[in-house]
């Protein structure tokens, strides 16, 4: 489904921190239907790395795959057409457009209002209260957060990437939200990247990858990896536990 191959990435255009490397030689892959977290300390490149498989920002060098077909050179709309959907870690607001509004366009096609509720419902919102709603400041970030991943429902596109989902979630949508994945999974088949600290979504996943200093660090399945994750004196203040 998805694969990187050698991918690195330097900053560029930023004065201060021009010639930076980011990310070192990454390579790594997500097969059909699997749940990849991509987790590791801080600064770590994670979330560049999440970007750059969306299109958001190019690698310097490498290449990046889906299905077999290189897409490096493409746009985010490009990537969007082929299957690909994002959740950015800090929603974006989009001042005069409703949620119906934005759940119709995220699906391509007329939703009724029944519809729109329905994916809603999914995230633990009720619909009643939100469908005509404006996404703007009047909404708290995890409201925000859990509309935006309604969209990526409404898509049900074939690979799904999520940077911090839980950010700005409260504990009874967290635990709503570990279930929202994987009926993702199975409503699809499609692939899942999440970029993440909690210890909940680590348990979820098929594989780990660990993001140390712009390189991996270590990948696998989660039962090789996750116990010593947990175990490392030095690392372990990055997994987060309070909502086990």
């Amino acid at each position: 489904m998805l694969e990187l191959r050698n991918v690195s990435f330097e900053v560029t255009d930023d004065g201060v921190n021009a010639g930076k490397e980011i990310l070192r030689d990454v390579s790594m892959q997500a097969g059909p239907g699997s749940l990849v977290v991509v987790t590791g300390p801080n600064g770590g490149g994670k979330s560049t790395l999440a970007k750059m498989i969306m299109g958001v920002e190019a690698p310097t060098s490498g290449e990046i795959l889906f299905k077999g077909n290189d897409i490096t050179g493409l746009s985010i709309t490009q990537r969007a057409r082929l299957g690909i959907g994002f959740a950015f870690q800090q929603p974006v607001r989009f001042k005069g457009v409703s949620v119906k509004d934005i759940l119709r366009f995220a699906a391509g096609k007329a939703l009724s209002t029944d519809e729109a509720c329905g994916y809603l419902s999914e995230v633990g919102l009720c619909a009643i209260d939100y469908i005509d709603r404006e996404i703007n400041g009047s909404l708290s970030g995890g409201e925000i957060k859990r509309i935006e991943i309604a969209t990526l429902i409404a898509r049900n596109t074939e690979l799904s990437v999520f940077d911090e989902p839980e950010a700005g979630i409260d504990l009874w949508s967290f635990h709503s939200l570990i279930k929202v994945f994987e009926k993702i999974r199975k409503k699809s088949n499609g692939t899942i990247i999440i970029i993440s600290h909690q210890e909940r979504i680590l348990e979820i996943a098929d594989f780990v990858v660990v993001l140390t200093d712009g390189k991996i660090s270590a990948i696998g399945s989660k039962e090789e990896i996750l116990p010593s994750l947990l175990k490392a004196s030095d690392t372990c203040r990055y997994y987060k536990r309070e909502w086990a």
